[in-house]
């Protein structure tokens, strides 16, 4: 008798696209890029030296060249920065819950400054998974709502408003987020 999968395995288990293979339908990437279904399933944490700043109204809210970028199927890179390269004292707990089958629940963060409160501007995982402990209390940043930059050039937010991914001039799609993406 086989045991009945747990609502994590289940969740684990539902991807079709894994990085294993690229679609026919996915953008090729071109010399220096990376194409988003190469990346893995579960997602893989790499170290990122270029500089990653994270700017609202003219204040640096984060300044670091010791990011970890989670590089997972179908999405662009999410970065996230270390707590000692983040102005913390201007963050405030965020409204609302979110958990992701690989690494955990999601603690939001906003951002409180003179110019006013920005609503989950960022999130964290406090308590994750074990495969993801390298970035507990590691902070990342909506660019739909902040300023976030790599290396002097700002990204774009991946599509869709949920998820947190970078777009670069260095990665390529299609991503997960825009229309029609659901079932990814």
């Amino acid at each position: 008798m086989t045991k009945p999968l747990d609502d994590l395995e289940r969740a684990r288990t539902q991807w079709i696209h894994r990085g294993a293979s690229r679609p026919a339908w996915a953008i090729e990437p071109g010399p220096g890029q990376e194409s988003v279904w190469d990346y893995p399933r579960p997602p893989r944490l790499d170290p990122d030296s270029r500089l990653v700043r994270v700017i609202h109204a003219d204040i640096v809210i984060a300044d670091t060249r010791r990011a970890i970028r989670v590089l997972e199927t179908a999405s662009p890179p999410t970065f996230y920065v270390p707590p000692d390269d983040v102005r913390t004292e201007l963050l405030v707990l965020g409204e609302g819950a979110s958990h992701c089958e690989w690494k955990g629940n999601a603690t939001y963060w906003s951002l409180r400054v003179d110019a006013g409160e920005i609503t989950n501007a960022g999130w964290s995982y406090e308590d994750p998974y074990p495969e993801f402990t390298a970035i507990r209390g590691y902070l990342g940043f909506y660019p739909s709502k902040l300023q976030c930059y790599v290396d002097g050039v700002r990204v774009a937010p991946q599509p869709g408003g949920f998820y947190g991914g970078w777009v670069t001039g260095d990665v390529v799609g299609p991503f997960k987020g825009e229309p029609g993406t659901g079932g990814w």
